[in-house]
């Protein structure tokens, strides 16, 4: 839904089971239709679309592609941003760090997000954004990327996208700007990281004179055409479990002048005081599908876990049954953004509030989009079966917060 300040607020689809593009139409029909009546009945609602890659191919038939512009106009509704995060299966099977894969070394990850660009700029409304936005994976796993060739092809590709894009632009009028995701124990995994990445490498007098062959204009004009191009998607959850200081993030991205395509409305498992009782807890929200990195913070230092059950363990080792109070672990794993306790936990919502009420002030983004995908694998006493309602709840909340 479009806010006062004219920035568009939606929910990210990939909350809904579904890989091929049938599913993901039902998914529309059943979940996004229903959440709109509910909050956006009377005015246009925009969707943060997910597509597999097999979803994505099977919408550029030209008939397919059709039929959903239509459903769409019917609607009133309209596409302005697609996850391309995960390439592949991300509900049925156990995804762990496979959901990074193909990563940024890979041509498939290339072809994946020319194919969602080409997409997003057919469906991008004229007169509602001014810009479509693609998030993806933070160049890939930190464990898959480990020598200087990988590192080279993951810039030479990344690179080869953003040509794509200025292109694209130059063709069809639509600006669709791609958006780095950092994750924990990934290659990106904190803003200050993507920041550094992005000025070392994409913004480079290198790269700036690729482009600037490539293109056959000045280096002013290929340096502002790449910085239009690319920048940061900001994943709330994802910066809060890093125990990334808002107020200082927020100083880099304004200092770098960096894009923030879109802001992901996401929050976590906080758990202020590590001890059995926490500890034992936690492990219901193993689940066995997605990968639940834990940070954990003793004093200054920062310990990274890449899964819930190797911080337990750790946790055993070291603790020998004794608490470790002065412990503090923050849990990849997103809960409703609404909470701001869980049963023993805490939640990392007052990162969401303090970056939301900066917004305010420096208008960060034009893209916001709640991404609560664990409805399903949440523990069974905080489920509801209504997830549309859910949702709704999610979006009301993150919309008033947006507006106060």
């Amino acid at each position: 839904m479009k806010l006062p300040g004219g920035e568009a607020l939606t929910y990210c689809t990939n909350i809904h089971p579904g890989e091929s593009w049938h599913e993901i139409r039902q998914n529309l029909d059943v979940y996004v239709l229903s959440v709109k009546a509910s909050i956006a009945n009377d005015v246009p609602f925009g969707i943060g679309l997910r597509l597999s890659a097999s979803a994505a191919k099977e919408l550029t038939e030209p008939s397919v592609l059709s039929e959903f512009k239509s459903w769409l106009s019917r609607n009133n509704c309209y596409v302005f941003t697609i996850n391309g995060f995960p390439y592949g299966d991300f509900h049925t099977l156990p995804v762990k760090e496979n959901v990074y894969l193909p990563d940024w070394r890979s041509e498939y990850r290339i072809s994946y997000t020319l194919m969602l660009a080409d997409l997003l700029a057919d469906l991008l409304p004229n007169d509602v954004v001014t810009y479509g936005s693609i998030s993806t994976v933070p160049i890939g796993f930190r464990e898959h990327i480990v020598t200087k060739e990988d590192h080279q092809n993951v810039i030479e590709n990344i690179l080869l996208v953003v040509e794509y894009l200025i292109e694209l632009k130059n063709r069809t009028g639509k600006r669709i700007v791609l958006a780095l995701e950092p994750e924990p124990c990934c290659y990106l995994e904190t803003i200050t990281e993507t920041i550094d990445f992005l000025k070392k490498f994409i913004f480079s007098d290198s790269s700036i004179n690729q482009v600037r062959k490539y293109l056959k204009i000045d280096y002013i004009g290929a340096e502002l055409k790449i910085r239009e191009h690319i920048g940061i998607c900001f994943d709330l959850c994802h910066a809060a479990v890093e125990f990334e200081d808002s107020t200082n993030v927020i100083q880099q991205i304004r200092a770098s002048k960096i894009l923030i395509p879109k802001i992901q409305i996401s929050n976590s498992l906080n758990i202020t005081s590590v001890n059995n009782k926490t500890v034992q807890s936690l492990l219901e929200f193993d689940d066995g599908i997605y990968l639940h990195q834990v940070v954990e913070r003793v004093g200054q230092q920062l310990n990274r876990f890449k899964d819930i059950k190797d911080a337990v363990s750790s946790y055993h080792l070291k603790s020998k049954g004794k608490d470790m109070d002065n412990h503090e672990w923050r849990v990849h794993f997103h809960v409703p953004i609404f909470l701001e306790t869980l049963s023993v936990f805490h939640t990392t919502q007052t990162f969401i509030r303090h970056i939301l009420s900066v917004h305010s002030k420096y208008n960060l983004t034009q893209h916001f989009e709640v991404e609560t995908y664990t409805w399903s694998v949440l523990p069974k006493q905080y489920k509801d079966e209504n997830v549309s309602r859910l949702i709704t709840r999610e979006l009301i909340w993150a919309r008033d917060l947006l507006q106060s």
